[in-house]
């Protein structure tokens, strides 16, 4: 079994960033998305990023913002992919050099057909749970199985309320090609426990290691 990559996301503290990075996540992700609680400031990630280790993604979260804006922001901050959250169009994803993952949310309702569009303007898609205010961090799973059977070669990311307690299961049930963690890892809005980062890391590499 190929290893499951992990993301953690939603970082806004260097020190947690750091640690996550030693723990042996594969990609940090920032939230540049105004609105959200998680948001950090193009200048406060650019330091983040500086200090993270090669080889690891740096990833930037957007949400229906203008083109320019985001390429500005990932040139200045170093970004590696780009991970939108948005209605963003097949043709807007398409515009963009960096590496770009498409977000859905999830309900039973969700026309799965809408993907194909997709495939070739992104990497990798990346599933969340439905919430009628919220385009992420929930902490609210979806049901799994819905993603089971959609036919892509593309990777596919599985997100919404993955934590410690259930990540392993939803490894075993859905083989995603990475894990996208965050707000289940959280004491606050963009504070993590650290504790809860390391044991997260460390029950993926387990259940890897063990296939």
């Amino acid at each position: 079994m190929i290893r499951t990559r992990v993301k953690i996301c939603g970082m806004t503290n260097r020190e947690e960033a750091l640690h996550a990075a030693a723990e042996g996540a594969d990609a940090i992700g920032f939230i540049f998305a105004a609105r959200s609680p998680r948001y950090i400031p193009p200048a406060e990630a650019r330091e983040i990023i500086r200090e993270l280790p090669p080889f690891m993604d740096r990833v930037g979260v957007f949400l229906d913002e203008k083109e320019e804006d985001v390429e500005d922001i990932a040139s200045y901050c170093g970004l590696t992919t780009l991970q939108l959250h948005g209605s963003e169009s097949p043709e807007y994803c398409g515009i963009f050099s960096h590496k770009v993952i498409k977000a859905f949310q999830v309900h039973p309702d969700f026309d799965f057909s809408v993907l194909k569009a997709y495939e070739k303007k992104v990497s990798a898609f990346l599933f969340d749970t439905f919430h009628k205010h919220k385009a992420g961090g929930t902490g609210e799973i979806f049901d799994w199985s819905l993603v089971n059977s959609l036919g892509t070669t593309l990777p596919i990311i599985l997100a919404g309320g993955l934590g410690t307690e259930n990540v392993v299961r939803a490894i075993q049930e859905v083989k995603p090609y990475a894990v996208d963690v965050n707000s289940t890892l959280e004491t606050a809005p963009g504070v993590k426990d650290m504790k809860l980062i390391s044991r997260l890391l460390a029950n993926v590499n387990n259940l890897c290691s063990s296939l």
